[in-house]
């Protein structure tokens, strides 16, 4: 599982130079822009130990330079807010979102964004539920008309229920 991990293009160290994100905070992480909140702080704790001034072999003015670089890139994206902003700034957008556009010709009221309900089966659960629905209403039918019957005026009862129905 580890390995797959490492192989996700998320998770890779290096951004091709001919990318657009070749010289962003996410190439100083090694992350693509779609990397996750947990991706992000994984790789700067992974980079920070690698450059910290006390801890590499680098020459002190490098290694310093390097690890601010680091700290600015971990405190732009691990905010929320910072990242969208730098997102917008760099081009990057997250709402990749792939819309079908309605058919302008067509009359306004036949235009939807519902999927047409003909479209599909009824599920057994639906068949079941107007079932029951049918059932309910002939016995409501019945205890009116045995109402009706009970206290003498059946024609009046049964002439609502004939209005009603047409």
């Amino acid at each position: 599982m580890t390995s797959d991990r490492a192989n996700s293009p998320t998770t890779s160290r290096t951004i091709p130079a001919g990318s657009r994100f070749a010289d962003t905070y996410y190439a100083v992480l090694g992350l693509y822009p779609s990397a996750s909140v947990i991706e992000v702080r994984r790789a700067y704790r992974e980079l920070s130990k690698r450059y910290h001034p006390d801890t590499t072999e680098l020459p002190p003015e490098v290694a310093t330079a390097k690890f601010q670089r680091l700290n600015e890139a971990y405190a732009t994206l691990s905010n929320p807010d910072r990242r969208s902003l730098y997102d917008l700034k760099i081009g990057y957008s997250r709402w990749n979102v792939i819309q079908t556009l309605p058919d302008m010709n067509e009359p306004m009221g036949t235009r939807s964004a519902y999927i047409d309900p003909t479209d599909r089966p009824l599920s057994s659960g639906e068949i079941f539920s107007l079932f029951i629905l049918g059932l309910t209403l002939i016995a409501c039918l019945l205890v009116a008309v045995i109402v009706a019957t009970l206290r003498g005026e059946p024609t009046q009862i049964l002439s609502h229920i004939l209005f009603y129905l047409t």
